[in-house]
């Protein structure tokens, strides 16, 4: 599909209408604290294989510990099949509190490695990732929390935490593999990438593959806002292909799709060793989270599957 035929169908795809409604809050104070840490200088930029993402790794299971979130598999730590030296998922599990959907799961991600050290001397070697993708973690964690303390999901949800994203989606590709031996039922994922600054446009965020099923739409019908936009750049750059995201769509066919705020305009530190907390929104990364709590409700708690793919 042309970019000019998904711009043209837009106002009809993305209606929105009244809210769920969520007495719940999150808090800005959470937010910094959570990211400020994933995305600090003693994590060294949180390489797979590295002593740093190690403790990231440590620091996410006490987070599920803490917050009494199951771990899926024996422990929280799922080994990727696919790397030379030990690296880990973090994969924490909330069971769905009805007896049918509760065999039907949802999955909520992001991806918590970056790419370590620079190779060359200069003042700053560290390439911290607090956009890439330490933003994402923070807001999935902040989920995690909220599903925890509400107890508001009828269907199961996986929150998972991946490793290796950046040598190539070698987590998810690994833990796709592992779902499919247990015959997970697995009804929709959403990715959170890069999250860490606003867009100057008329809707909070866009979806990877915004064409590929009517998630935008239901996502905007459950918030009644417009939270979900196109974004012509995500379709020229296909980055529906490029995150952990598209390694579930590949093994199950299902709505599997990426949200970010990052537009190719509002951040010029990718891959960066400026990509720090000090930079990052921590009222929009509020904001963005809380405006998200009514969909990920919906999506979890629907009686039908009302997430379908579209092409």
């Amino acid at each position: 599909m042309s970019c000019k035929s998904v711009v043209s169908t837009i106002s009809e795809k993305t209606s929105v209408s009244e809210p769920v409604e969520i007495n719940y809050k999150v808090e800005q104070s959470d937010v910094a604290e959570f990211l400020k840490y994933l995305s600090s200088d003693e994590l060294e930029g949180r390489e797979t294989g590295t002593r740093g993402i190690e403790k990231a790794a440590v620091f996410l299971e006490d987070f599920f510990r803490k917050n009494n979130i199951k771990s899926y598999f024996a422990t929280y730590r799922d080994t990727l099949t696919n790397f030379k030296s030990p690296a880990y998922n973090i994969v924490g599990y909330l069971e769905g509190s009805d007896p049918e959907l509760k065999k039907e799961f949802v999955v909520l991600s992001a991806h918590y490695d970056h790419i370590g050290l620079l190779k060359n001397k200069q003042e700053d070697v560290i390439n911290n990732g607090a956009n890439d993708d330490a933003s994402g973690v923070t807001v999935v964690a902040e989920m995690a929390k909220y599903f925890a303390k509400t107890k508001s999901n009828k269907r199961s949800v996986l929150f998972v935490f991946f490793a290796g994203e950046e040598k190539g989606l070698l987590g998810s590709k690994s833990l796709v593999q592992k779902l499919r031996k247990k015959d997970f039922n697995l009804y929709a994922q959403l990715n959170i990438e890069m999250v860490g600054v606003p867009m100057k446009r008329d809707y909070l965020a866009y979806i990877t593959g915004f064409d590929k099923s009517n998630m935008a739409e239901r996502i905007n019908h459950y918030t009644g806002k417009n939270t979900i936009g196109f974004l012509p750049k995500e379709a020229e750059y296909e980055l529906f292909y490029r995150s952990d995201n598209y390694s579930f769509y590949e093994a199950f066919k299902k709505p599997c799709q990426s949200i970010s705020t990052f537009d190719f305009e509002n951040f010029e530190f990718y891959h960066h060793p400026s990509d720090e907390f000090q930079l990052m929104d921590i009222p929009h990364i509020t904001k963005f989270t809380q405006e998200f709590l009514p969909a990920v409700t919906k999506i979890t708690t629907s009686p039908v599957q009302e997430i379908t793919m579209t092409k």
